[in-house]
């Protein structure tokens, strides 16, 4: 019998999962044994899992589950260096060169197990299967709103954390806004019409911004693009890669210019195509956003797991996308397991 074990997460301010206890009752329905372990972060409580038939294992045994089973997780592993036998379900980080991601390869190739990497579960078409793109956009304008409301006061963003919904999230921006005494800023998005665009419109829309919305067809020209600066925020919502057009040049930074707050939801500061190149690292949930210049400011927001601002509906939406897939679990060779396989395939020779 098939075997999916669903690891609690391990990684700081990360609430999210990727199944419910409705999709785990449809795996159960389909014949596939479900573990979950209890944890002391996850967004959706335990007793959901348990109501529905799984079987409850203690937070972070996975290491111990039998070897045939499945492991089901999000984000990283601790990086402890131990050989990994079992077949991983997760967000490996590992095929575009990273320094940790060719140490995650080598802890697999010793430990003989394999990686289905999330990214790159992909249909015949090679669409991703499921992606939190939508919450990623949506928590991502939100940050940069509330970069910009903080240079209203003179400050830089503070420290920023988990809602329990969009609901108070939205709620807690509104204040923040109205509390700033001035006009709403303008914004614009660029990949629009894609899921991270479409969320991070949506949020501005909910605060009364002003949204000028690109797609390729708008940056087909491949620059420059002085509209840009005359928007007081920039969310950049495409992935980086060959041929992205760079938005925002270093020389914008002593440029006149209206903008001020910059939302990378993307987030590829170490990639040689960063179309957004005044910054280069990452931010974090204590200090979201990092400060470019000075006369007139500039701040970066950067944060890599936005979703994880809202799990619940994250999770919702993730696994809801998920879960056709995961019912095709009785059968690896085939479908989006097969070809997720044949990607780590390809990406462990040489190990």
């Amino acid at each position: 019998m098939t075997h999916l074990w669903v690891r609690a997460e391990q990684r700081p301010n990360e609430e999210r999962v990727g199944l419910t206890p409705e999709g785990a009752a449809d795996l159960i329905a389909a014949g596939i044994r479900v573990t979950v372990e209890e944890s002391s972060v996850r967004a959706i409580p335990i007793n959901g899992y348990r109501e529905v038939g799984c079987e409850i294992a203690p937070e972070n045994s996975w290491p111990r589950a039998p070897l045939d089973a499945i492991i089901f997780g999000l984000k990283e592993l601790p990086e402890d260096g131990t050989p990994l036998p079992h077949r991983h379900i997760m967000f490996g980080h590992a095929y575009k060169g990273q320094h940790s991601g060719r140490a995650l390869l080598a802890r697999f190739k010793a430990g003989g197990g394999t990686l289905y990497d999330l990214e790159y579960l992909v249909d015949e078409a090679g669409r991703r299967v499921a992606a939190f793109g939508y919450w990623a956009g949506y928590a991502g304008a939100a940050v940069t709103l509330k970069t910009w409301a903080a240079q209203q006061r003179g400050q830089q963003c503070p420290p920023v954390g988990v809602y329990a919904s969009k609901d108070a999230l939205n709620a807690e921006l509104l204040t923040e806004l109205d509390a700033t005494g001035a006009t709403r800023p303008r914004a614009i998005v660029i990949g629009a019409l894609g899921r991270v665009g479409t969320g991070a419109a949506d949020l501005c829309e909910a605060m009364g911004v002003s949204v000028t919305k690109w797609d390729m067809a708008e940056t087909s020209s491949g620059g420059p693009f002085p509209e840009i600066l005359d928007h007081n925020l920039f969310l950049n919502c495409i992935f980086a890669r060959p041929g992205t057009p760079v938005f925002v040049p270093r020389e914008a930074l002593t440029a006149p210019r209206k903008l001020t707050a910059i939302g990378d939801v993307a987030c590829d500061p170490d990639s040689d195509y960063n179309p957004v190149p005044v910054y280069d690292r990452a931010t974090s949930w204590d200090a979201p956003a990092l400060r470019v210049a000075t006369d007139p400011v500039m701040d970066v927001m950067a944060i890599d797991n936005l979703p994880s601002m809202l799990p619940v509906e994250s999770s919702q939406d993730y696994a809801a996308q998920l879960l056709p897939s995961l019912l095709t679990l009785t059968n690896l060779n085939a479908g989006v397991w097969g070809r997720a396989a044949a990607t780590y395939n390809t990406h462990i020779e040489g190990f």
